[in-house]
This record gives structure tokens, C-alpha cells and sequence, in this order.
């Protein structure tokens, strides 16, 4: 028997989410929107144009204008149809049916067809690619063409996450005589079956036009569309109130109060998947004491924390993972309770306190949050010695650790966005035995055999009721044991012209500016 699930048009328009409109300002804005251009500041560089080889969001969002998945998320992390119709599943998660729409092609005039999806996923499947997202289809044996509209994926273990993973963006298809034209440089020559058409890209600059030949009728609105990395926050937003562009990501906490005050201006403000955390390495004393652990939640005030690291822009994290990841349950919270925190580090054997060093990014978010988590410890008696650290460094003493024995961790001050929007990829990274680095991000080495059994089990089945159970444990198992110290989950602020509609971030931080529009 399988599992089928129709996905329609309607549910897959229906995602868009419009934002309100205004007036446009300023001679540039003005010309921008009756020319149809729009230009959005970023933070970031784009470091490459295929997705299969991007590690970071916002590569795989500037793919995502010219570029297509099979499936992809609504403005709410649900997955929703784009170039496949339908899929169904076997009762065993180990073969995954979809079926494919018709009579498109690529810029370049390839067809789309069940043989390109193969081509597709076979290269970031192959280790002998060396391409960064192998990991998302590590569980691929082989794709096979059913016919030219049908391909079947048949994986070499039961994997029930499979379906959120094929709509993770770095899944997104390049045209097959693009791969074979271009090889390991087609991440410079992006062909895709997008409402846009890559035009040039320069090292702070990429642009692209509208696509008329674009599958979906009456998109896209614009005629062109152009990203601008600047990672200076306060020149993007001199940007945007200058009128050279009309959108800007993302908006320091700071600075949103600027934007709200400014008439001509929207702040955009939306829940993420975003979370923040503590992680503790249980392997050393005294974090390998699950009261120490609680300890140190109830020594946190989750609301300051909020107020003073995001002014105010943040939500509570009462889970393992976040809301808007599918399978979320929600946990009693751990409320601020100094004395209580005090009382277990005593039952503990830590009456007095211990000293500790937290690591953490040389960012000014980690920076103001880790200062403030060294005030708020030390009301507990948690002596706490801050070290922020450069990118490379946090990767040599973090994530290419060889065994937990060589690992010099204590606290980490920390985040994680599911990019898939499901349970699996929120949890298992961080949480399972075998995730430790250097193979995934569980640098507390953590390990509960029963947390481990219920992420196998969420795996082992497409059925949503048998792995809602199974993820249901595990956020319960994995709470109570206080992995981690439960911080919050970010909000995505950004920045953009009243005039301008249709253009937002997803929970995970992806741009979607397809259907931007001016009104």
C-alpha cells in the first residue's frame, strides 16, 4: 500500500503571503517601480549560484530566482508544490514516487522532464562530486525514470524526513546541459526553469531579468531584479531610505525602532526558526549533571534575555525545536527561578558555584548575549569567561574535533535553522549519538539511547501520526533532560519601501521576492 498526497496549484500559490502597501519616495524609487526593478541589500556575499554546492542561505535564496525544486515551502515552512504535482510514498519510506508537471523547460530550452530530476540528484549524491549538500541525499541509492513525467527515488535506508528534505532549497534543479557545459563552474552559469533568467553577477552585485517564457503564467511582475551585498547595517539602510533599494535584510534589533518611525518605510516582522541555545558538554564535569544543566535554565531570565540582546524581538523556546517545524510540542518552561537553580547546584555538589568558559561567534549579537548570560550566571554563583571567536577558529575547536575526547568545549553559545522545516533535521544534528562532530553539530556530545531510538523511529515511516509520535518523545526526553539551556527563537527583521509587496523572508531565513510586486 502507498501513501499518496496531491499537491495543487492553489495550495502552492496560496502560500504567498502579501504585504501592505504605500506610497513610493524618492526620484529613484519612483523610477524603480515604474521600470519594474527591484534592488535588495543583503549582508552577505553570494559565494556560489549552485545550490547543491551552497552551505549558506542566502547563495541558495539568490539561486531560488532563477532556479526550481520539485517542491518547496509557503510562507509558513509547509511544503507546497513547484515542479512536481504530486508524490506518493511506500509504507517502508524507502521509495518516494514523484510526479512531474509538463511541457516545461529550462532557459536554455532542455526539457524538464524525470530524467533531469535524475541527473539532478544523482550529482549531489555522489561523494565523488565533493558537493556540500551531500549530506541531504546521503540516503539516495538511485533515481529512476518511470517514464519522462515520473521519477521514483529509491533510497538505501527508510528515511521519513525525505519529502521537507527534496524542498530544501539546495535541491533546487540546474539544467542538465548546463552541468555537462559548464561542470564544477556552473555555479557560475546558473540554468534554471525560474521566473528569472541570470543576467551577470559581479562580486558584490547579482542580476537577473525577468524569464518570458516563465511556466507559471503572470509572473513574475518585475522586469529585473538585482542583490547588493553590503555588510555595513548602517550603509543598507542608507540604502533604503536613499531610495537605491527597496529592500533590506536584515535589520539589527537595534535599528528597528528607526524603521518604524519612518513613515515612508515597513519593518518586517516575522517569526523564525531560528533558535538560540547553550550547549554543554556532558561528556565533562559538571555538565554531565542533568541538575546542573537545570540549574543553569533556571538561572536564565528568558525574557531579558529577549529585551536585551534582540530588544525585544525575540520569541520564547519551549521546546527542543521551534514552532512552525513540523511535529513541534510545546514543553512546561523552565521559569526563572534563581533560588531554585542555587538549590540544585547544591544537590549537585556545586554549593559555591564553578567557574566555566562559554565560546562563541565575534558578532555583536553573540557578543551582547553571551555578556549577558555571564551577568546573569554569576548571580548563581557560575564564575562565566567569555571568548568570542573568528569563524575558522570555532571550526577547529568546535566542528572538526575527531573525537569527543579532544574536545575542549564547556559552553557554547549557539543557533540552528532546520531548512527543511522538519523534525528530523531540527533534532538529529543536534541531539542523536551518532551527530557528533566532525560528522554533524552535536557539540555537547549528548546522548540519551531512548532519544536515539525515537529519532530512528521518526525516520523509519512517511506515515506523519507514527513520526509525530516518535518526534513527540524525543522533544519531551531531550527537555527534561536539559540538554541545552533553552534561550529563544530570533524574529526575521528586515526592512523594505511601503510600495513594495510579495517580497519576505521564510522562517529559515530564505529570501522569496518570485512574486514581488510593486502596487
Amino acid at each position: 500500500m502507498s501513501r499518496q498526497l496531491d499537491l495543487s496549484r492553489r495550495a502552492m500559490l496560496g502560500g504567498t503571503a502579501a504585504l501592505a502597501g504605500g506610497l513610493a519616495f524618492g526620484d529613484l524609487a519612483r523610477a524603480q517601480t515604474k521600470s519594474g526593478q527591484l534592488t535588495v541589500g543583503v549582508a552577505g556575499h553570494l559565494l556560489t549560484l549552485d545550490p547543491g554546492d551552497a552551505n549558506d542561505t542566502l547563495s541558495q535564496s539568490a539561486a531560488r530566482l532563477m532556479l526550481e525544486g520539485l517542491l518547496t515551502f509557503d510562507h509558513n515552512m509547509q511544503v507546497v508544490p513547484l515542479l512536481a504535482e504530486s508524490f506518493e510514498a511506500n509504507d517502508k519510506a524507502t521509495e518516494f514516487t514523484f510526479h512531474l508537471r509538463q511541457g516545461i523547460t529550462f532557459h536554455d530550452g532542455t526539457p524538464f522532464d524525470a530524467e533531469a530530476v535524475k541527473i539532478n540528484f544523482e550529482r549531489v549524491a555522489n561523494p565523488a562530486n565533493h558537493l556540500k549538500r551531500l549530506s541531504l541525499l546521503s540516503m539516495l541509492e538511485r533515481v529512476d525514470v518511470l517514464d519522462a513525467h515520473t521519477a521514483r527515488c529509491v533510497l538505501k535506508y527508510p528515511f521519513g524526513a525525505f519529502i521537507p528534505t527534496i524542498a530544501h532549497p539546495a535541491l533546487q534543479l540546474l539544467s542538465p546541459a548546463a552541468i555537462k557545459t559548464y561542470g564544477k563552474q556552473v555555479g557560475r552559469h546558473p540554468v534554471g526553469t525560474g521566473p528569472f533568467a541570470f543576467a551577470s553577477w559581479q562580486p558584490d552585485t547579482l542580476k537577473v531579468v525577468k524569464h518570458a517564457g516563465y511556466w507559471q503564467k503572470g509572473l513574475p511582475h518585475l522586469d529585473a531584479l538585482t542583490i547588493r551585498s553590503d555588510p555595513e547595517d548602517g550603509a543598507r539602510i542608507a540604502m533604503l531610505r536613499a531610495g537605491e533599494a527597496q529592500m533590506i535584510t536584515p535589520i539589527p534589533p537595534q535599528q528597528a525602532q528607526l524603521i518604524q518611525h519612518d513613515p515612508k518605510l515597513a519593518l518586517i516582522n516575522d517569526p523564525s526558526i531560528v533558535v538560540r541555545y547553550i550547549a554543554m558538554n556532558v561528556n565533562k564535569k559538571p555538565y554531565n549533571d542533568p541538575r546542573v544543566r537545570q540549574a543553569l535554565n533556571h538561572a536564565v531570565n528568558k525574557e531579558l534575555f529577549a529585551k536585551v540582546v534582540y530588544n525585544g524581538f525575540a520569541d520564547p523556546l519551549l521546546s527542543a525545536e521551534p514552532p512552525h517545524i513540523t511535529f513541534y510540542q510545546q514543553q512546561a518552561a523552565y521559569d526563572y527561578n534563581p533560588e531554585k537553580a542555587k538549590q540544585l547546584l547544591a544537590a549537585a555538589g556545586y554549593a559555591h558555584g564553578f567557574e566555566a568558559t562559554m565560546w562563541g561567534f565575534n558578532n555583536t549579537v553573540a557578543i551582547t548575549g553571551m555578556q549577558f548570560l555571564q551577568q546573569q550566571l554569576a548571580m548563581v554563583g557560575v564564575k562565566l569567561k567569555v571568548e568570542p571567536l573568528e569563524g575558522g577558529v570555532m571550526a577547529a575547536r568546535i566542528w572538526t574535533v575527531k573525537h569527543p575526547s579532544e574536545s575542549h568545549l564547556e559552553m557554547y553559545f549557539g543557533g540552528w535553522s532546520s531548512s527543511t522545516g522538519d523534525a528530523d533535521w531540527a533534532l538529529r544534528p543536534l541531539f542523536a549519538t551518532a551527530s557528533f562532530p566532525p560528522v554533524l553539530y552535536n557539540v555537547g556530545y549528548y546522548s540519551n539511547k531512548a532519544v536515539d531510538a525515537a529519532l530512528k523511529a521518526g525516520l523509519e515511516t512517511a506515515d506523519p501520526a507514527k513520526r509525530g509520535a516518535a518526534y513527540a518523545k524525543a522533544q519531551k526526553l531531550i527537555w527534561d533532560d536539559a540538554a541545552w539551556v533553552f534561550l529563544g527563537v530570533e524574529r526575521i527583521l528586515d526592512a523594505r519601501d511601503k510600495n513594495l509587496q510579495d517580497a519576505y523572508r521564510l522562517p529559515d531565513g530564505g529570501l522569496m521576492l518570485d512574486a514581488a510586486r510593486y502596487a
